[in-house]
C-alpha cells in the first residue's frame, strides 16, 4: 500500500490521537483516495482546513496523494496572507448567521443574545442540520466532528469547549464578533427580531412587578414573547461584560 508523510499544524491537532499530534508521521492507503478523503479518514473535517501542501507546493481537495508524498495541513489563516497559494476554504459569508447542534442550545441562546441570527431546535437531525446550513449560508457550530464532515458543509466549526460561557467566548473570538454584536435585539426563544413597544401595547401580557416597576419594554416581531430589563437583564449584560471585554 502507498505511505505518505503528514504534519498538522495549530488547532488541527485537537482532532488526532494524541500519538499523531504536532509530529511528523506515516499513513498509508488503499486505491486512490483524494486528500479530502484522506485527511477527514484521519479525523480532520475539511472546514477546519485553509491549506495544504503537499512535497512544499499547495493542492487542491481532488488531488490524489501518491507514494512518499509529504503533506502538510494547515488551519484557517486569520492573519496571514496566502492569496498566491490555493485556499481551500471558501471565502467568509457576509452575514454572518449560525446554525447549532442539538448539544448548543445554551450556546444559540447566548448568541441570540448577542443578536446573531442563530437557528436551533433540540430535536433536528444532521441530515437537516446540514441543509440549513448550505441552503441558508449559516455557519454550523457542533460538538460533533463526524457532522462536520457531511459534503454539504462549507462554512462549519467544532466547538472545543463543554461550558457555555466558555463555548460563548470561543466562537467570538473565533469569528471575531466582538465589533458585529448587538445586544438585546433578538428573541432568546424563537429568534426574531425585537422592536421597541409602549406600554399600553404590552400591559396585558405583563406580571405584575414588572408592570409597576419598569417603563421599557420590547416585543417580538415573529412570537409576540415580551422582554422588560429587569433582573435578569442585569445578568445577562454582566454575561455580556465577561465575554466581550
Amino acid at each position: 500500500m502507498p505511505r505518505a508523510t503528514f504534519r498538522f499544524y495549530q488547532e488541527l491537532n485537537d482532532f488526532l490521537p494524541p500519538a499523531q499530534r504536532q509530529v511528523v508521521f506515516e499513513h498509508e492507503w488503499r486505491d486512490t483516495p483524494s486528500i479530502k478523503h484522506l485527511i477527514e479518514s484521519l479525523g480532520v473535517p475539511h472546514t477546519e482546513v485553509d491549506l495544504i501542501l503537499v512535497n512544499d507546493r499547495s493542492v487542491e481537495w481532488d488531488y490524489r496523494p501518491q507514494e512518499s508524498d509529504r503533506i502538510a495541513v494547515y488551519p484557517v489563516f486569520e492573519s496571514l496572507d496566502i492569496t498566491p497559494l490555493i485556499r481551500l476554504r471558501p471565502q467568509p459569508l457576509r452575514e454572518v448567521r449560525f446554525v447549532l447542534d442539538g448539544h448548543l442550545g445554551r450556546l444559540a441562546a447566548y448568541l441570540r443574545m448577542l443578536g446573531f441570527d442563530t437557528w436551533y431546535q433540540n430535536h433536528a437531525d444532521d441530515a437537516v442540520l446540514a441543509e440549513i446550513s448550505k441552503e441558508e449560508h449559516r455557519i454550523l457550530l457542533t460538538r460533533d466532528q463526524g457532522l462536520l464532515k457531511r459534503s454539504a458543509v462549507t462554512h462549519g466549526y467544532w466547538v472545543r469547549a463543554t461550558v457555555p460561557k466558555v463555548q460563548l467566548r470561543e466562537v467570538i473570538q473565533r469569528f471575531d464578533l466582538q465589533r458585529l454584536a448587538q445586544p438585546f435585539t433578538r428573541c432568546l426563544s424563537c429568534n426574531g427580531p425585537l422592536r421597541a413597544a409602549p406600554f399600553d401595547e404590552v400591559k396585558d401580557q405583563l406580571p405584575e412587578n414588572a408592570a409597576r416597576f419598569y417603563a421599557e419594554f420590547w416585543r417580538c416581531t415573529a412570537c409576540g414573547k415580551v422582554y422588560w430589563p429587569g433582573s435578569h437583564y442585569q445578568r445577562m449584560t454582566q454575561l455580556l461584560h465577561d465575554v466581550l471585554w
